[in-house]
Parts: structure tokens; C-alpha cells; sequence
């Protein structure tokens, strides 16, 4: 054996541990077999992910991609030493999206980079990852992990998800029938879901508010807990109410942007969505923020999804009935408005104030 067989630098001593990187993929295996589903029941470890469409029950599929972050919510992840609901973000991002186009979530596949693996806190993140897939009936069918010291300090980390989904030829949503008079419905959210956090941790800063103590409007949880809560994931009532012919014409997820970019999306040039704020259900965290931050409601209202997760366009005619569905499978359901024909206003009007 040679000096330099002996002396010399190794994978490990430029600071990547392959062995941690090997003992994660142990410890996740059970987790990703948690989220098998007709078309997905491999292993994880191959070069890539299989997924059978004829096993899953399409005949005649269109497939729908969405990826996404949660942005600076890791921050808040790291910062209060809790990793194992941010997984259930990143998932909910990327399936929120297939959703609202009609498509059914089959599989997804994630990226997590960090500078020091550390292979309890890595199968923490995948948890919450498997519990995303596992409400969204989605199968984990591979990711990818990367030590990369020099480019992340410490034990940050960042994530990114890929999710992949199906709808059949012809029903995928918005659809071509909406017109001036449908209604809109919103989805109450579980909070602030995964976007605005820059701002979130700007005015947490500000406030000297600490992550461990008590939330200064929220007796029963730290800051901390309350800004983790994780993204409200819609698939299965919104895919139950698609399936069954409920009338859903068109769905708006509000993330970045919130009301005033998301809802023109899914809109025909030709309409607004004139929604009425009093009716939104707005979490005691937005008060907070925008008191403490001197936001204005505009600001709110574009940044922030204020209480409504979820935008749902339905003809008068069903609304009750779609409304009524829903709440069965859980969600919050509230009348918010309806549509108008734009007359040179702006895509989204507003009338009346929020609860702030």
C-alpha cells in the first residue's frame, strides 16, 4: 500500500459522508412503502421511479407535472429545531396545483440538499414528506440527496418536489362553460400554508416575538408551532367532487400572490371574481401580522391567502350541493362571491373589509 493510499484525502474529509447518506436510505425505506398505491410498488434505490398508468385505472391519460419549495418556511423549520412537518408542505405545494387542473396526484419525487447530513434529522423530513404523499394518495417513488458542504452552512437545508399526475383526455379543468352569475367558494386554509414568509420572519423579528414562546395571539401553541402548521392538502375532497360530477368548473389554489394573482388564472378575460371579504375566515395569525407589521389589507390580500386556501367555481345551480359535499369530506366551506363581467374593472374587486 502507498503513502498516498494512506495519507491521503477522502470523500469523507472534504465533508461529504457517503456512509450517513447510505443510513438514510435505510432508515426512509419503510416510510416511501407507506406511500404505495396501484401503480407504484417498487423499491426505492434504482436509478429511477416506475409508475404503471394501465395499473392505476387511465385509459386514455393526460399527464399534468407541477413542482415547487416551500421557500423560507425552512428557516423557520430550522431555526425551531422542527423538521418533521415541513415534508408535508413541500408535498401539498406541488399536489394542490395538479389538483386544480382536474389531474389525479400518482406520483412524486423530491431534493434535499444540505451541508451536513444528518440521517435522524433527514428521515424527520421525509416523514412529513410520506405523510403528504400518504393524504394526497400519492406513491414517494424516489428523490434525491445531496451533502454539499461550502454551499450550505451548518445543517441547512433546502427541498424542492416534483409531482406528477393524471387526468382523462377531456376532463381537465378550468372548464369552457364559466360565465358572468357562477359562484365562488372558498376552502378554508389551516393558516398561513407555505407562503409570505420572508415577510412572516420580518415582522417576528421586528416584534422580538421568540419561535419557543407562547404566540401572542394563540394561547394554546408556541410561535413557533403556529407558523409550522403545515399546508392544508385538498386532493382527495376536490377528486371525490370532480369524480362524482359535483359541477366544479374551475379551481384557484391561492398561494404567492394570493387573491389578486391566483384567482385571473383560471378566469376568462372577459370576467372578475368580486369576492366579499367579511366572509373570509381569517386565522388569528393574519391579525397579528398585519398589526404588528402595519400591513395594509391590499398587502395582505396579495401576499397572503388570508384564510382561504382554496377557490372553487361552481354554477348557482350546484353550489349548494357541491358545498354540501365538501363539508362532508371535511373542509370548511363558505359562500365568497361570484363572478361579474369585467366592464374594465380589475380581474379581482373587493367588497368590504377583512377580520383583521
Amino acid at each position: 500500500m502507498s503513502a498516498s493510499d494512506t495519507n491521503g484525502l477522502t470523500y469523507a474529509d472534504a465533508g461529504v459522508d457517503i456512509d450517513a447518506g447510505n443510513e438514510l436510505v435505510r432508515r426512509i425505506k419503510p416510510l416511501v412503502r407507506s406511500t404505495r398505491r396501484a401503480g407504484a410498488d417498487g423499491e426505492i434505490g434504482g436509478f429511477g421511479g416506475l409508475f404503471d398508468l394501465k395499473a392505476a385505472g387511465f385509459q386514455d391519460p393526460v399527464l399534468v407535472a407541477a413542482n415547487d419549495g416551500v421557500g423560507t418556511k425552512l428557516r423557520v423549520a430550522i431555526d425551531a429545531g422542527r423538521h418533521d412537518t415541513i415534508g408535508i408542505d413541500l408535498v401539498a405545494m406541488c399536489v394542490n396545483d395538479l389538483v386544480v387542473q382536474g389531474a389525479e396526484p400518482l406520483f412524486f419525487l423530491d431534493y434535499f440538499a444540505t451541508g451536513k447530513l444528518d440521517p435522524a434529522e433527514g428521515e424527520a423530513i421525509v416523514s412529513g414528506i410520506a405523510e403528504g404523499c400518504r393524504q394526497a394518495g400519492c406513491a414517494l417513488i424516489g428523490g434525491e440527496t445531496a451533502e454539499m458542504p461550502g454551499l450550505y452552512a451548518n445543517r441547512d437545508y433546502d427541498l424542492a418536489g416534483f409531482a406528477v399526475g393524471a387526468a382523462e383526455r377531456g376532463g381537465l379543468l378550468p372548464s369552457d362553460d364559466i360565465a358572468a352569475g357562477d359562484v365562488l367558494l372558498g376552502l378554508a386554509s389551516s393558516g398561513l400554508h407555505s407562503n409570505g414568509y420572508s415577510l412572516v420572519r420580518r415582522i417576528v423579528e421586528s416584534s422580538r416575538a421568540s419561535l419557543d414562546g407562547l404566540a401572542p395571539f394563540d394561547a394554546d401553541g408556541t410561535l413557533g408551532q403556529v407558523l409550522l402548521t403545515p399546508t392544508r392538502i385538498y386532493v382527495r375532497s376536490l377528486l371525490r367532487a370532480i369524480r362524482e360530477g359535483a359541477g366544479i368548473k374551475a379551481l384557484a389554489h391561492i398561494t404567492g400572490g394570493g387573491f389578486t394573482e391566483n384567482i385571473p388564472r383560471v378566469l376568462p378575460e372577459a370576467l372578475r371574481a368580486d369576492i366579499d371579504l367579511p366572509a373570509v375566515p381569517v386565522p388569528p395569525v393574519f391579525g397579528w401580522l398585519a398589526g404588528q407589521g402595519g400591513v395594509a389589507e391590499r398587502e395582505m390580500l396579495r401576499t397572503f391567502n388570508c384564510g382561504i386556501g382554496m377557490v372553487v367555481v361552481v354554477s348557482e345551480a350546484n353550489a349548494a350541493t357541491l358545498a354540501a359535499l365538501l363539508a362532508e369530506e371535511g373542509e370548511r366551506v363558505v359562500p365568497l362571491g361570484r363572478l361579474l363581467l369585467r366592464e374594465g374593472e380589475a380581474a379581482v374587486t373587493f367588497n368590504g373589509s377583512l377580520a383583521l
